[in-house]
């Protein structure tokens, strides 16, 4: 098994528990660098560094996450192998494309994510100020691929109006981590919870 944890923006007191329980019991933690490696340390009895260049070379970003995968398979397939990483596994993060990498080499390894306090909501924190309203967060484009709606108690009437600019692939978590949780894909309710959340992405 494969589980890729968040560790944070880089404060060695923003590690969730959940983390640090999963590095404890991981049998080898694979970190990407030194920031990572220092923040696992304390944890970890078996931690192997992980080369991830920095390049926009797409050939040499593809044979870096084969080779990576080759090093992280035996581990997986074997005990409990953890990925430990700065921020959260699924935004802006190179673990999508690691794993992929390492689905290709065996298709039924089972791997899982476990969010980590990101620099999207840790900045505003370090920086002293509230968001309070809609914002979007971007790596470059100006119209976004995906958008986050939170408090969606109409998931059918949100997808009408989010179809009409683009968005074609929707999911709804309803009470997440709450007793009662739920997660829409493909059909959703017509009214669900508060405590809902919706991702709407251009696929």
């Amino acid at each position: 098994m494969l589980t890729a944890v968040g560790l944070g923006p880089g404060d060695a007191e923003l590690l969730t528990l959940k983390a640090v329980r999963l590095l404890q019991e991981a049998d080898t933690v694979f970190v990407p660098g030194g920031i990572a490696f220092d923040l696992v340390k304390p944890y970890c009895k078996n931690i192997v560094t992980l080369d991830f260049p920095m390049t926009r070379d797409e050939a040499e970003i593809s044979r870096c996450m084969e080779a990576n995968a080759v090093k992280i398979l035996p581990a997986a397939k074997s005990g409990n192998a953890v990925f430990g990483l700065i921020g959260d596994p699924n935004y802006y993060s190179t673990f999508s494309r690691l794993a992929e990498a390492v689905r290709n080499l065996s298709p039924d390894i089972e791997v899982e994510t476990v969010p980590g306090i990101s620099s999207i909501t840790a900045v505003a924190s370090h920086a002293k100020i509230s968001v309070n309203g809609a914002f979007i967060v971007t790596d470059g484009p100006v119209e976004p691929s995906t958008k986050i709606v939170m408090k969606v108690v109409r998931p059918l009437e949100k997808k009408a109006a989010l179809e009409e600019e683009g968005y074609n692939d929707f999911t709804v978590v309803e009470r997440m981590y709450m007793e009662g949780e739920t997660v829409y894909q493909g059909e959703l309710p017509e009214k669900t919870h508060y405590f809902s959340i919706m991702i709407a992405r251009k696929k």
